[in-house]
C-alpha cells in the first residue's frame, strides 16, 4: 500500500495554556488512529524548544488518498478533540495539505 497523502498541522498554543491541558491534546490526538481506520501514519511531536519562535505542536498524518484524509478530517473524534480539547488553547494554526 503506498501513502499517497499528506496532512500537515502546526499550532501555537495560548501564553497560559497549562502543562495539562498539552498533555491532554497530545494523549488524545495520539490515540486517534486508532479509532479512525484511514489513517496510515499519525505523527504527534511538541516542539523541542530549540529555536525561538517555533510552533508547539506539529503532526503529520498519511493517508492513501484525499478520501482518507477527508474521513479523518471529518471524524467525530477527530472534530471531539478539535472542539474541546484544542479550540479552547489555540492562538494559531497552519495546514497544509500535498500528495507525496
Amino acid at each position: 500500500m503506498t501513502v499517497a497523502f499528506r496532512h500537515v498541522v502546526m499550532v501555537r498554543w495560548k501564553p497560559d495554556v497549562t502543562a495539562a491541558q498539552r498533555g491532554a491534546v497530545v494523549d488524545a490526538l495520539r490515540a486517534l488512529p486508532a479509532t479512525v481506520a484511514s489513517i496510515r501514519s499519525y505523527v504527534v511531536g511538541e516542539d523541542a524548544a530549540v529555536n525561538a519562535g517555533n510552533h508547539d505542536l506539529v503532526i503529520v498524518a498519511d493517508f492513501d488518498d484525499v478520501d482518507g484524509y477527508l474521513t479523518y478530517r471529518d471524524h467525530a473524534e477527530h472534530q471531539r478533540v478539535i472542539a474541546e480539547l484544542i479550540l479552547p488553547i489555540l492562538a494559531d494554526r497552519s495546514a497544509v495539505q500535498h500528495e507525496i
